[in-house]
């Protein structure tokens, strides 16, 4: 009876020693994990800490599987960032545009019935978005600066020019590859910023977001092989990867994520 009581008291311990342990790390605010099965690349970025004035600047490297057919130089980060307002507007608006354009898919899946997954990824693509938002918003009136009233985004504009509207489920396809063309885009400049734009809060801020944009980039890419079969969408998506590296390289330069390389 001894031992039985010396037993039930080393197990009671344990579980008392269990809950008191800490749960897994809550991924940071506005990098809300997707499911599982749409995980993205953690290793894609990698931070090296270096002291700048004070601050650990983050280093964001590019991911060498991002597929895009033309590679920003790494020059047009400090040039993107020489007007960081105008850049961080231009920035909030992208992501307000992002979380809408999730928002009106979340019901334009294929067919009659829901395919699986279809609705949740992109509730939670929207709500990520709307997060990221929220931090762009806060460093923009942290710096004493003001959302633009209009926006206006010619590259989006001449991606969407692509889009075989009023197809039915090629319109669907083309939709959610041109998310996914933006998101990759903006993973790659998310990556330079960080790396090379100068501005320490802002580097680190940028390569917060850079994982996300990688996993959002997939996330299209896997709802597209619900529209149509697989070779279809990778016909179309390597169409549109051509056209994309076009469209980005005759954009003009300035403070936007998506603008051009210059002269």
């Amino acid at each position: 009876r001894t031992q039985d009581a010396g037993r039930r008291t080393q197990d009671a311990g344990r579980r008392t020693q269990a809950r008191r342990r800490p749960g897994p790390a809550r991924p940071a605010p506005g990098l809300r994990v997707l499911p599982r099965v749409l995980a993205y690349n953690a290793r894609a970025m990698t931070v090296q800490p270096t002291h700048h004035g004070g601050r650990t600047p983050a280093r964001a490297a590019a991911p060498a599987d991002l597929p895009l057919r033309w590679a920003t130089p790494p020059g047009w980060a400090r040039a993107a960032l020489s007007e960081p307002l105008s850049l961080l507007g231009d920035h909030a608006h992208l992501e307000r545009k992002a979380a809408s354009n999730a928002l009106e898919l979340l019901t334009r899946w294929p067919g009659q019935a829901e395919p699986a997954e279809w609705s949740g990824i992109l509730a939670a693509v929207a709500r990520d978005e709307a997060q990221h938002l929220h931090a762009v918003m806060r460093l923009l009136k942290g710096r004493g600066g003001q959302l633009p009233r209009v926006h206006r985004n010619p590259y989006a504009s001449a991606l969407h020019a692509h889009v075989r509207r009023g197809q039915g489920s090629r319109e669907l396809l083309d939709r959610l590859l041109v998310a996914a063309l933006i998101e990759a885009r903006s993973c790659e400049r998310f990556a330079l910023l960080a790396r090379d734009g100068g501005d320490a809060e802002l580097g680190v801020f940028f390569a917060s977001l850079h994982a996300s944009e990688l996993g959002h980039y997939r996330v299209f890419l896997h709802l597209a092989g619900k529209v149509v079969v697989a070779e279809e969408r990778d016909r179309r998506w390597l169409a549109l990867l051509e056209a994309e590296a076009d469209i980005i390289r005759a954009e003009t330069p300035g403070p936007r994520i998506h603008s051009g390389p210059g002269p």
